[in-house]
């Protein structure tokens, strides 16, 4: 069956889950924080909160019922230099060629992600900085995903329209950014949260470009 066509303009990703495989890196950060103050390791359905909130959020989620832990954590928290978990992220197969081709076609590319000051590092190390016009943090907005500011900064910042926008993510959090941000959604590897459209490698997306890729002029 052939996918459904549109006319892109600009094609925003979230990081974890989508540009990266980082559930080894995150499992190691938040279990470092959960046993180094004498906690269990995470659950299951734990680390898939961590892996879809920002830092913060998370802390307080594997803390919520003791406040004097979740107090130690975000003490913890300012000792650990997260870019020391980056080394453990992979990049998932043919991103770099997607977001090439997506340049030759005139197609912005921009990242929207609740993590915060790791980015910067996953940046440098994976010399990413060619291949977006523009990344979000949750550093940089008032209100994390799934608020749809950080999309309406992407979305003014690169003077693209959201009907000709399409985010690209993996989890319920990324689904919710999108359709409160009035944007299409594509879902990467997790075909239960598709709204308009799935992918499971990157080089898919490109089958949802029209002939012409994107709007000129």
């Amino acid at each position: 069956m052939k996918n459904m066509q549109w006319n892109v303009d600009c094609v925003i990703y979230d990081c974890d889950g989508v540009l990266f495989d980082s559930l080894d890196a995150n499992s190691r950060l938040y279990n470092h924080i959960a046993t180094s103050i004498g906690r269990t390791g995470l659950t299951r359905d734990e680390l898939r909160y961590c892996h879809t909130h920002t830092v913060y959020e998370s802390i307080n989620h594997l803390f919520r019922h003791d406040g004097i832990l979740e107090k130690k954590a975000l003490e913890l928290l300012k000792t650990v230099d997260l870019r020391d978990f980056i080394v453990y992220l992979k990049m998932e197969p043919n991103l770099i060629e997607t977001l090439v081709a997506l340049k030759k076609l005139g197609i912005r590319r921009a990242i929207s992600t609740n993590r915060t000051t790791s980015m910067e590092g996953i940046m440098d190390r994976f010399d990413l900085r060619p291949h977006f016009d523009m990344v979000v943090t949750a550093l940089d907005v008032k209100h994390p995903k799934p608020h749809p500011e950080s999309v309406k900064r992407i979305l003014e910042k690169l003077q693209v329209d959201r009907e000709k926008t399409l985010y690209v993510g993996d989890s319920d959090v990324d689904r919710d950014t999108a359709a409160s941000s009035g944007v299409k959604f594509i879902a990467y590897k997790n075909r239960e949260i598709a709204l308009d459209g799935f992918i499971d490698s990157h080089l898919a997306l490109l089958d949802f470009l029209s002939a012409g890729g994107h709007s000129q002029g």
